[in-house]
């Protein structure tokens, strides 16, 4: 009977192992050229299977060969990016995201001292949809987030200060990243090239991004293309905990959408979670 069992759950196991590591492969180079060469790879592997099933041998030589050289040169090629993802994966469950001194927790602190002394800031947080397009337009930085380093990269007398931080997960992934700009005609004129940075890359994906006024200090969120303008630090920081923990946080995110409505003018839906 054991056998039995063992023979039945074998393949289930092995097949969910096999569709969950080709998920995560396909997430993690989502967004980069790295997808490019990686389509081509699974092009150069279904011709291979056709080869195969027609017996053109002489086709299976080549690719039989061309796939020996592939791996070590994908491997030298991508070592920086398995290198992160590898290290991503050994912190996940020490990740403190929310925690007490977490992510959001260094966000917030940052934006607070920014918005006292009127620095001007970009930061976008990572959510589902990849940046990784984005974070290359910048300085790949891949460090801890802390608001001092948020702070040092936004100094007015370093040459970051005018791009983008993009954070992933509880790690700064870039400075100086480049954002596309709204294309909306109705903002008001009041709205800088920042603000307008962070609708445009909102536009385009689930990212938050978080926008502290050069000219006046207001803190502002976009999300879903929506900008929301001068939060408190109490609002900005349930903003991000019902974004990144819908689950725990979801009845106060959705109480201050309510209140908010006309700030986020999501017409009367809360955003997807």
């Amino acid at each position: 009977m054991f056998e039995l069992l063992t023979s039945f759950w074998r393949p289930v196991i092995e097949i969910l192992f096999i569709w969950v590591l080709i998920y995560f492969v396909i997430r993690f180079f989502q967004g980069t050229r790295a997808m490019q060469v990686l389509l081509g790879l699974v092009i150069l592997v279904v011709i291979f299977l056709v080869a195969k099933f027609f017996e053109l041998n002489s086709i299976i030589w080549v690719l039989s060969k061309v796939f020996a050289v592939g791996v070590v040169a994908f491997l030298v090629i991508f070592q920086p990016e398995m290198r992160r993802v590898l290290a991503r994966i050994g912190t996940t469950m020490s990740s403190g995201f929310l925690s007490k001194g977490g992510t959001i927790d260094e966000v917030i602190r940052a934006c607070d001292h920014m918005s006292r002394h009127r620095t001007g800031a970009l930061i976008a947080l990572e959510r589902d949809v990849g940046l990784k397009n984005y974070i290359e337009s910048g300085m790949m930085i891949d460090a801890k987030v802390s608001a001092e380093l948020l702070l040092s990269l936004f100094d007015p007398h370093t040459p970051t200060h005018d791009g983008a931080a993009i954070i992933t997960g509880d790690r700064i992934a870039s400075c100086g990243s480049l954002f596309p700009l709204t294309q909306m005609t109705d903002l008001p004129t009041s709205v800088g090239t920042r603000h307008r940075a962070a609708i445009g890359l909102t536009e385009e994906n689930d990212a938050v991004c978080i926008v502290v006024s050069e000219e006046t200090g207001n803190i502002s969120v976009s999300v879903f293309g929506k900008l929301t303008k001068a939060l408190d630090l109490e609002d900005l920081k349930q903003i991000l905990e019902g974004l990144f923990k819908p689950a725990e946080n979801k009845n106060v995110f959705i109480d201050f959408i309510e209140k908010n409505k006309k700030l986020f003018q999501f017409h009367g839906k809360i955003p997807p979670t």
